[in-house]
C-alpha cells in the first residue's frame, strides 16, 4: 500500500487529519490549498501549491480531502473527483485508537478518527468523516461524503444518507433512516424517521428549516 499522501484543504480538519494520518503510518508529503497560503505549514507539514498540481502526484501519493463540511459537501465533493478524474486514488484513513471491525466496510477517502467505534456490518461511503468518539453500531449504513461529528451515537441498523451532517453528541435511536442533505444539529435525539431534507434539532426532535 502507498504510504505517501497529499492532503487537499488547509483548515481546522485538516489539523485532526494530519494527527490521525501520523498515528496509521502515513507520510505526508504535503497539502495542496489556496494560493495565498502556498509555503505556510500546519502541524509542521507544509502547504506545497493549490489543487491545480493534483496531476504531478498521482502516481507517487494517494489524496485525502482535508476539508470540512458542516451545511454544504460541494467542495469535498469538487476536490474528491478532481483526484478520480486525474487517475488517482483516495486514502483511507483510520486512526490508531480508533476500533474498525474487521467485518465494517470504510468507503475510499474516508477518514475515522482518534477514539471512534465502527462495530460489526457496518457500512460507510466514500470521502465520509467519522470525528473523535463517534460510535457506529451494527449494520449501519452511511452515505457518500457525510460527517459524523465528536460522540455522535448511532445505533443499530440506521440508514443515513448522502452528504448528511450528524451534530456533535447527537443519538439516533435504533433503525431511523435520514433523507440525503440533512443536517442535525449537535444534541439532538432522533426517534424517528427523517424522509425530507432540512435542519433538524432538539429532544424531541423537529425541523427547524
Amino acid at each position: 500500500m502507498n504510504k505517501n499522501l497529499i492532503l487537499l484543504g488547509g483548515g481546522g480538519h485538516c489539523r485532526s487529519v494530519i494527527d490521525a494520518a501520523f498515528s496509521a503510518g502515513f507520510h505526508i508529503v504535503g497539502i495542496l490549498d489556496t494560493t495565498e497560503n502556498i509555503g505556510k505549514s500546519i502541524l509542521n507539514v507544509k502547504i506545497i501549491g493549490d489543487d491545480s498540481l493534483i496531476n504531478e502526484y498521482v502516481e507517487s501519493a494517494m489524496f485525502i480531502v482535508t476539508v470540512g463540511s458542516i451545511k454544504k459537501t460541494d467542495l469535498r465533493i469538487k476536490l474528491h473527483n478532481m483526484v478520480i478524474d486525474a487517475g488517482g486514488k483516495l486514502a483511507t484513513v483510520i486512526a490508531s485508537t480508533a476500533y474498525v471491525s474487521e467485518y465494517a466496510t470504510i468507503g475510499d477517502g474516508s477518514v475515522i478518527l482518534h477514539n471512534t467505534c465502527v462495530n460489526a456490518d457496518v457500512k460507510i461511503g466514500k470521502s465520509c468523516i467519522i470525528n473523535t468518539l463517534a460510535n457506529i453500531e451494527h449494520e449501519v449504513e452511511i452515505g457518500d461524503f457525510t460527517h459524523v461529528s465528536t460522540g455522535a451515537m448511532i445505533n443499530g441498523a440506521c440508514k443515513i444518507g448522502n452528504s448528511v451532517f450528524i451534530g456533535s453528541q447527537s443519538v439516533l435511536a435504533q433503525c431511523v433512516s435520514i433523507a440525503d442533505y440533512t443536517i442535525v444539529s449537535a444534541g439532538t435525539f432522533i426517534n424517528k424517521n427523517i424522509l425530507e431534507k432540512g435542519v433538524y434539532a432538539g429532544n424531541p426532535m423537529r425541523k427547524f428549516r
